[in-house]
């Protein structure tokens, strides 16, 4: 399976663009759309999902244009949108019976495949429970288990961790990391470790424009030797961010521990550390400049 996305450009008025000249080639695998709020995640993912229509470009499924022939590539997609809604008074059983009607599943086919669905997603024993007494964890499972319910070749998820709690964070990112294969799995997100303990491969994205596209070892290769730690005394804490990217402090009784990215050491007294793909991350987003 393919997804090619060639020169895709999304215009919302005569000045700005949601997203310019994006050009990206995926495989099977678990795909980490990483960028800032507002860089243009959720304009690439709803046009990938066939819900906007892009102002110039190609997107192509196994070489078809989905812009064209839409049915192509929403008979094999799931979507979890960032803000997926459910219905409080159905239990989940009854919510996916739904949903699987919209779907087109038979009845027969339906139940088989919400039963797998509601083991996958470990939500068996509250399946006969309102939604609305679902913790945000229960309620992004069950978004995953509407988006699998026709097995899609294509699963994309927006932003599914905001809003949880650190325990079902790691949940949802272990259940998203069981869930890839042979399918195309596109996981965006502004938060780096989703992407860290999930992603085979990672996009940044920012004002609309692709900065990288690399396994995660690649993209750490970017700042090999450009990353730095020492302490400094608090108050220069301020003038210090002025000069260089801070990826990261620790208060400690001496001072703060700093970690900055700059290509030459930043201070006499600075050491240099392994980087972190939060590290890349700040970096090529500071690197990015304005909007276009």
């Amino acid at each position: 399976m393919q997804l090619t996305i060639s020169q895709l450009s999304k215009q919302y008025r005569r000045d700005f663009w949601g997203l310019r000249d994006f050009d990206l080639e995926l495989g099977s695998g678990v795909i980490g759309l990483l960028g800032p709020n507002g860089a243009g995640k959720s304009t690439l993912i709803r046009m990938l999902a066939t819900i906007t229509q892009p102002s110039a470009g190609t997107i192509q499924w196994n070489g078809t244009d989905i812009v064209k022939s839409p049915d192509t590539l929403r008979a094999v997609l799931g979507y979890l949108p960032q803000d997926f809604g459910v219905y409080p008074n159905l239990s989940g059983l009854e919510f996916l019976e739904y949903m699987a009607a919209i779907k087109g599943l038979d009845a027969r086919s339906a139940r088989r495949r919400i039963d797998e669905l509601l083991t996958v997603v470990n939500l068996v024993h509250a399946a006969k429970r309102p939604l609305g007494g679902y913790s945000g964890g229960m309620k992004q499972r069950i978004g995953i288990a509407q988006a699998l319910l026709n097995d899609p070749q294509l699963l994309i998820v927006d932003e599914p961790t905001v809003g949880l709690d650190p325990e079902e964070r790691v949940r949802f990112r272990n259940l998203l990391s069981d869930l890839s294969g042979e399918r195309i799995i596109l996981l965006s997100t502004h938060i780096v470790s989703d992407v860290e303990a999930t992603a085979t491969e990672i996009v940044v994205i920012n004002h609309g424009r692709k900065l990288q596209h690399a396994a995660p070892e690649k993209l750490l290769q970017l700042l090999e030797g450009q990353v730095w730690q020492w302490i400094v005394p608090s108050e220069t804490l301020p003038a210090l961010k002025q000069k260089h990217i801070v990826s990261g402090t620790v208060r400690r009784a001496d001072g703060v521990q700093v970690r900055v990215v700059s290509a030459s050491a930043p201070s006499p007294e600075a050491q240099p550390v392994p980087p972190s793909l939060e590290d890349v991350y700040l970096h090529l987003v500071s690197q990015n400049g304005a909007r276009q």
